[in-house]
């Protein structure tokens, strides 16, 4: 089984020193490159495309076509049953408050603390359960938590996006039907890594977002039972998500899914994630295979950092997806973060993940780097890392860095932007 490649896998990035090297991402958890067979998927429907639904002309009928088939694919990549309705959206958090829109007045939605803002933030009853150190006794949490106070939804991360560690979710959710809840889960983090079964975990709802599954074209997906969609007032409104508007402008809604799919959709962009869909969907075995030999490559170099520490919310040697935070003693996250691109052409993430809770609990200082691997990483890329840190607490910086415009930059920073977005004039300030 061959892994899909990504656009961009050899490409090269300048240092402040005037070399170029091969660009090491290791930023996946945020947004992972394009895959080619996306690309190609998206060059093949570009010459068809045309508004969906209503248009007369072939190429809105081959649209049309193409969106609603992405249906089926989505159902069928996240293992919902065939009814389940498939409401296309942004992105991950556009799906959450989607569903927070839709969730029967009064209700009361049950969640853990270490959530990301876009699973711990959009409800409007929301009761939050600190999050245990022993990734088991989560599930007594929630279970006490049901007995207490009923609830009508259960929000559950697959993956978290600080630590990669691998929640227990299919007993979580046992726990949560038993109470007579349902389950929404946030697969953005899961979804790109390992196989996502709605049945086989016991969730009813799973959102999950295009930028970081390999189709970086502003789509995304959520996917469960129709009914509360159905009730709720459209999520927005406009053309698609209406049926009638009568004299007087009385306004009879659509169903479900158009009625929460108001104005032009994005049909590139759906059709892009249904692509990326189908490609990892055959070949989980060699995603999952690289992305484990990764990890545990990248983790025994980190292990050599002298003042690194790992984030980890569970007890050690808990399951993880390809995601490390980490701090080192007496060096800023940002500074480590910018000497790393700078010096090294490595890509991380420096910051609180938007995951403030969780972040501050784990890191003082409520800072971390992040690093997280993906289709496009090779050994190499987490070896120069973990040489790139024992250099930087080594030896410190070999530039001048300040903070400028809120982040950390060398300074000066002489390193061209591209063509295209400065004719190949001038070097990259931040003010520019």
């Amino acid at each position: 089984m061959t892994l899909p490649r990504v656009v961009g896998a050899e490409h090269a990035v300048p240092l402040i020193d005037g070399r170029t090297i091969a660009y090491a991402n290791l930023d996946h958890a945020a947004s992972a490159p394009c895959l080619t067979a996306v690309r190609a998927a998206v060059d093949e429907l570009l010459p068809w495309y045309a508004g969906v639904h209503r248009g007369a002309g072939f190429p809105s009928r081959v649209s049309t076509r193409v969106y609603e088939r992405a249906r089926t694919t989505l159902r069928r990549f996240v293992g919902a049953p065939d009814d389940a309705a498939v409401v296309f959206t942004r992105n991950t958090t556009d799906s959450m408050n989607l569903l927070a829109s839709a969730v029967p007045a009064g209700s009361r939605v049950v969640l853990f603390d270490t959530e990301h803002h876009a699973a711990l933030l959009p409800w409007r009853d929301a009761h939050r359960l600190r999050t245990p150190e022993v990734a088991a006794d989560a599930v007594g949490v929630l279970d006490r938590a049901l007995r207490e106070r009923a609830a009508a939804l259960v929000v559950l991360t697959g993956a978290s996006n600080v630590t990669g560690e691998v929640w227990p979710v299919a007993a979580l959710a046992e726990v949560a039907h038993r109470h007579g809840a349902r389950v929404v889960l946030d697969a953005a983090q899961l979804a790109p890594h390992r196989p996502v079964d709605a049945a086989a975990l016991g969730v009813d709802y799973v959102a999950l977002s295009g930028h970081k599954l390999y189709a970086p074209f502003g789509a995304g997906a959520l996917v469960g039972p129709a009914d509360w969609l159905r009730a709720a007032e459209p999520y927005l409104v406009g053309g698609g998500a209406t049926k009638l508007v009568a004299d007087g402008f009385a306004v009879t809604w659509s169903d479900a899914p158009a009625r929460h799919e108001a104005g032009s959709p994005n049909v590139v962009g759906v059709h892009a994630l249904a692509a990326a869909c189908e490609a990892l969907a055959g070949s989980w075995d060699a995603v999952v295979a690289h992305e484990e030999a990764l990890l545990e490559r990248m983790r025994t170099g980190l292990a050599h950092v002298p003042g690194l520490r790992e984030l980890a919310l569970f007890e050690p040697g808990h399951d993880r997806v390809g995601v490390v935070s980490f701090t080192v003693d007496g060096i800023d996250p940002g500074l480590a973060a910018a000497v790393l691109s700078a010096e090294h052409g490595i890509g991380v993430r420096d910051g609180a993940f938007c995951a403030h809770v969780a972040v501050r609990r784990l890191a003082e200082g409520g800072q971390a780097v992040r690093a997280s691997v993906g289709l496009g990483t090779a050994a190499e890329h987490v070896d120069r890392l973990g040489r790139a840190l024992r250099l930087l607490v080594a030896r410190g910086p070999r530039a001048r860095y300040e903070v400028v415009d809120g982040r950390w930059s060398p300074v000066p920073d002489p390193r061209p932007l591209p063509r295209f977005l400065a004719d190949g004039a001038g070097p990259w300030t931040m003010a520019g």
